[in-house]
């Protein structure tokens, strides 16, 4: 079927859409190749494969539990079929679909038009109801492996996420890192609450997208532009984040890697951070606020295992924490003394969830607050390293002035010497 790429009412180009297996499978006129998604590249040879791929990556991920048997409760065999079903409408960003000039962005959108839950009420296992389901959600463009599901409260579009396994903490860290991001008070971070429903722990957030803009992922930036072999990931980012005039990504990228070692965090994925970007005039407002977090502090680990120096694999640079620490160009932001005792708020957060044993509890609080300790230390060697180095590279500048000075200088005669008159 025939449609239109939109972004909030400005068309951007014409594409044809296979429904049933969610493909882009041709793309027609380009209107306005200034609103392509940021990565997709506007050449004709690449457009519909880049266009492609970013339309698939709008659908909800295969490794989402509990996919299979929601799509079967659907009735619905290919999971981007439901892309075109919401009309590829999200509440991250403002592009979708339009299938005719008479559909307006204003009457369709999920920020301000009320969206069906029988999609998000499936997803989390609940049968769907008799008759015809209304397929018309955010929650087919949702992304990440966790159940979750949109729900508007009070007004607010909402993002309910659930946990993993039998202790099910996920949710329980997303809240504690919130807590420990307003100690800090450095950087822009989501704000989560924690809610039980049935003895599970759900954790709950507003929306930080308006109407007015988008999230950009890291994902996205890096492929606004081919990486130079020589260049490692994270200096591309940064390059691109530079080209794009995206402020402040540095020290934000710097601080969000110093959080993701302290909470041991293994899923800091190149979609999960990124940037904010203004859909109206296409400048970048800034770095992303930090969220999703929950995939940390121990998440998945045996409590019997639980100990202030695990093993755990880090991401996006480096899989390796230590190495991926290196990376940190400054620390100053990061002020671990302002989290001192912060494992009480911990545990009256654990004390709340059904799924969380006393054991567990006391383990998971008493080794970060370890940790805590830990990591101060460890601060302190990098910044007392980092000083020695920069005093050797001022004495290296000085030893070159120097150098450079006495070069430019001209020699004094010696007076003691005869002079020699030419005959």
């Amino acid at each position: 079927m025939n449609y239109t790429l939109m972004n909030k009412n400005t068309p951007i180009l014409a594409c044809e859409i296979d429904e049933a297996r969610g493909r882009i499978i041709k793309t027609g006129k380009l209107f306005n190749p200034e609103y392509l998604p940021v990565g997709v590249t506007p050449n004709k040879q690449l457009l519909r494969v880049d266009l492609d791929d970013w339309w698939r990556g709008r659908s909800i991920p295969a490794s989402r539990q509990g996919l299979s048997p929601a799509l079967a409760e659907l009735n619905i065999i290919e999971k981007n079929y439901l892309l075109t079903k919401s009309l590829g409408l999200s509440l991250s960003d403002q592009y979708w679909i339009r299938p005719h000039e008479d559909i307006k962005w204003e009457e369709v959108n999920f920020f301000n038009n009320p969206f069906s839950e029988e999609v998000g009420d499936v997803l989390f296992g609940e049968f769907a109801k008799n008759g015809e389901i209304d397929l018309a959600s955010p929650d087919n463009t949702s992304d990440g492996w966790l159940k979750k599901r949109w729900k508007i409260v009070e007004g607010d579009r909402c993002l309910i996420k659930a946990g993993s396994g039998t202790v099910m903490q996920e949710p329980i860290n997303e809240v504690f890192v919130s807590k420990i991001l307003n100690r800090l008070n450095a950087v822009d971070f989501v704000d989560y609450t924690l809610a039980i429903i049935d003895d599970k722990p759900y954790s709950v957030c507003k929306n930080f997208i308006t109407p007015d803009t988008e999230l950009v992922t890291a994902y996205q930036i890096m492929q606004h532009s081919k990486k130079i072999n020589n260049d490692s990931f994270r200096t591309h980012l940064l390059k691109q984040c530079e080209v794009l005039e995206i402020p402040h990504a540095a020290p934000t990228l710097d601080f969000m890697l110093t959080l993701d070692y302290l909470i041991m965090n293994e899923d800091r994925h190149y979609g999960n951070f990124g940037a904010v970007r203004d859909v109206n005039t296409l400048k970048f407002i800034g770095m992303a606020p930090i969220f999703d977090s929950g995939s940390s502090l121990w998440y998945d680990t045996r409590t019997q295992l639980i100990s202030p120096q695990p093993h755990f694999k880090a991401k996006p640079f480096h899989n390796s924490p230590e190495r991926q620490l290196k990376l940190i160009s400054s620390f100053a932001a990061f002020d671990v003394a302002k989290l001192q005792g912060i494992e009480k708020e911990f545990d009256a957060l654990l004390l709340q969830s059904p799924p969380i044993t006393s054991d567990r509890r006391d383990a998971l609080c008493h080794h970060f607050a370890s940790r805590v300790e830990d990591f101060g230390r460890t601060i302190e060697f990098h910044q007392a390293k980092t000083r020695a180095t920069d005093k050797l590279a001022a004495l290296a500048d000085a030893a070159k002035d120097m150098k450079a000075a006495s070069a430019e200088t001209p020699s004094t005669p010696d007076k003691s010497a005869p002079e020699v008159l030419e005959q």
